[in-house]
């Protein structure tokens, strides 16, 4: 048993789970993220397994003024989500990943706006799984936005905040 105090040994432990919390945190949140956007994206690719993809694709018919098919909008939004995830996955280009991220969480949450009806039982206080589906992206954003604060400024295809190194 070692002579120093609880207290002392108790703030060595926090130091060494902050310091592995702040050495791969960021690389964690950019990877589960990948995971979901690249995941919920592929889903898309396959009509019935998206829990979105009605949603989605009136939304996209609303966005497009109808010059984009159901159809081939929810494929177009699939192939968008993949990208951002295998990006986010990948931590390479992460400004342009960012923006793709940021235009499709504007179509994401727009249906809280357009179609209210669909997105919450009791507006706004009641959301239908969809809503719920729709709210979770506050998350997604804020962790989007931490992620961003991380980059770098010398080059717009660098990889963020090598914390891990």
């Amino acid at each position: 048993m070692s002579d120093r105090p609880l207290k002392e040994r108790l703030e060595e432990i926090d130091q060494q789970i902050r310091h592995g919390m702040d050495r791969y945190g960021i690389s964690l949140l950019r990877i589960s993220m990948g995971i979901v956007f690249f995941w919920f994206g592929f889903l898309k690719f396959f009509p019935g397994l998206s829990p979105a993809e009605i949603l989605a694709q009136q939304t996209i018919e609303i966005l497009s003024f109808g010059l984009i098919s159901s159809a081939l909008g929810i494929k177009i939004l699939a192939a968008w989500e993949c990208v951002v995830g295998i990006g986010l996955l990948l931590g390479k280009w992460m400004r342009m990943v960012l923006l793709l991220l940021w235009l499709q969480m504007i179509g994401a949450m727009s249906p809280i706006v357009l179609l209210p009806a669909k997105v919450f039982i009791t507006v706004p206080w009641v959301p239908t799984l969809e809503g719920q589906y729709i709210i979770k992206n506050i998350v997604l954003i804020s962790a989007a936005i931490v992620i961003g604060s991380t980059l770098g400024t010398s080059s717009l295809n660098e990889q963020s905040h090598h914390r891990d190194e």
